[in-house]
This record gives structure tokens, sequence and C-alpha cells, in this order.
């Protein structure tokens, strides 16, 4: 009788953790913060040859960013998910755009829907429309996806998700991990 109390017990925490979104989320970033690096995969020359147009900032080729800390994320005026996150994207903006460069590429958006996006919710992070294709590599398969490459092209964190990005993990990562 003890022994199937304490299964069900474990069953019951696992299943909290499995499928609360915000617990499983606050022990990920608790316990893991580097859990997504992907050590093997790199962008190369070509995967950073992008042309992009300049919504809020002068226009630019992404291969610019190179040997440098990157926060590329690729996002939609178009998506709930992506508009969730931009203000937690701004405030990581405002207090880490010494430390890594932001580049977010706005995909199947209209010009002036990304200028009003910005302009009627105060953003200043970086926005660009990418001019020219985009390698398989990084190429999102869902929205928003967010890469942090380091200097060396190495993609340290991948996360194709909404995320809150204005956590003390994430502040640390960006000062201890990519400089």
């Amino acid at each position: 009788m003890k022994k199937n109390i304490i299964y069900l017990v474990l069953i019951v925490v696992i299943g909290i953790v499995a499928f609360v979104p915000g617990i499983r989320n606050f022990l990920k970033d608790t316990f893991l913060p580097v859990a997504t690096i992907e050590n093997a995969v790199h962008i190369s020359e070509e995967d950073y040859d992008i042309e992009l147009k300049g919504i809020n900032v002068p226009s630019t080729n992404l291969k610019n960013f190179k040997d440098k800390g990157v926060f590329l994320n690729f996002w939609g005026t178009w998506c709930p998910p992506c508009r969730k996150e931009w203000p937690s994207i701004q405030k990581l903006y405002d207090s880490r755009k010494d430390n890594v460069d932001f580049v977010l590429i706005a995909m199947n958006d209209k010009e002036e829907d990304v200028r009003k996006f910005l302009k009627e919710n105060n953003y200043s992070v970086p926005v660009y429309i990418a001019q020219s294709p985009i390698s398989e590599k990084i190429l999102p398969k869902v929205f928003p996806t967010t890469f942090l490459l380091d200097k060396n092209g190495r993609i340290l964190i991948k996360e194709d998700a909404t995320k809150d990005w204005n956590t003390e993990t994430v502040h640390q990562f960006i000062d201890n991990i990519i400089k």
C-alpha cells in the first residue's frame, strides 16, 4: 500500500512538471539553463549571407554580425506568440544591447505592418526584413524561433517557442558565455 502511494505521488509530480508550462519552464530555467546548447552546430560564412532591409535601423547584411554574439529572432506581427514575447525582448535589449547584437527578422510581413507594430508599442529593438534567401540551417519551421549565436557562429541556444527573455538566467548566459 505504501509503495502504491509513492508511485501515485511520483506520477502526479511528473504529470505536473510535464503538463504545466509555467512549472516546466521554471524548473528548466533554474536547473538546466544551458540545456539547449547545441555545440556541434555552426553557422557558416554562406549562412550569414542574408541581405537585410532595416525597418528601424539602416539596412545591412547578416554577415556584418559575424564574429559577434547575436540574438537572432524570427517573428511576425501576425503571430500571437511572437507578439507575446516582444516585451521581454525589448527589456533584454535595453539592458544587454552593449553585450550582444540584436537582429530580429520579420517573416511573411508587410513593411508597413512591422513599422506600425513597432511604433504602436514603442519598441526600439533592431528589426529587419530579409531580402535574400535564408539558409536551411537557421530558417525557422515555427514562430517565434530564436538563436543565440556566439562570436564563432556557434548556435548556443535555439528556442522554438515563446520565452521570457528577460530572466536572470538569460542575462547571465549573455554576460558569461556570449562574449
